[in-house]
């Protein structure tokens, strides 16, 4: 038997008649008609990594220099992320066999690069390095990099100040490139470099912090 001191705060608490479910199913129609804004987020992200609406278009280039293995790899998967892809090689013989395998290829950056491209050259002991790093930076290119190990002194450096190409200039070139994830094999190297593409896109570190 209920303490008669208590009967009229048990008869506040059930007032509704259903132990409060009015309150609940009002909560729920409030959250349905007016979501918050990141579940409309997390909703459209859900249906486009599953693969139930396309992706939109994303403005965005990358140019490999040089055909090397890991430039093919890096275009291919850059061509699945949504990138346009052009591979830059000036030697003839090189540029015409990798014409044969179907890709887009240019003898010189020229004015391939604008302001949403990021141009990887694929092989730092190539001589022709400074020329097209001096040539990639002289674009609206928005990022330019070239890849070899930190250990081991950048040939670029010395490639660009022969040129003539300043200082400031020289420092905007990244090496090294991608996520350090230990690669070592061309398809591990182009999936590093194109990782770390997207992140400096997206304005992420990378890695597993997802904070």
């Amino acid at each position: 038997m209920t303490p008669p001191g208590r009967r009229g705060k048990l008869k506040a608490m059930t007032s509704t008649g259903h132990d409060g479910h009015d309150d609940l199913q009002a909560h729920h129609d409030r959250h349905e008609h007016h979501p918050h804004p990141r579940d409309a987020e997390h909703d459209a992200a859900c249906e486009i990594a599953h693969g139930t609406v396309p992706a939109p278009p994303a403005d965005r280039s990358l140019v490999a220099v040089f055909a090397t293995p890991v430039a093919r790899y890096l275009l291919r998967y850059a061509a699945d992320a949504g990138y346009r892809t052009v591979l830059v090689e000036p030697d003839a013989q090189l540029a015409k066999e990798a014409a044969g395998d179907g890709l887009d290829v240019r003898a010189a950056i020229d004015s391939v690069p604008d302001a949403g491209t990021d141009v990887v050259v694929t092989d730092h002991h190539r001589e022709e390095i400074g020329v097209v790093l001096r040539d990639a930076l002289a674009t609206p290119a928005r990022w330019v990099g070239i890849m070899g190990s930190p250990r081991v002194e950048p040939p670029h450096v010395e490639a660009l100040a022969l040129l003539g190409v300043e200082p400031d200039e020289v420092a905007r070139v990244h090496r090294p490139i991608g996520l350090n994830i230990g690669s070592k094999t061309p398809p591990e190297i182009a999936i590093s470099t194109l990782a770390g593409l997207i992140a400096d896109r997206n304005g992420c570190p990378g890695g597993f912090d997802f904070r």
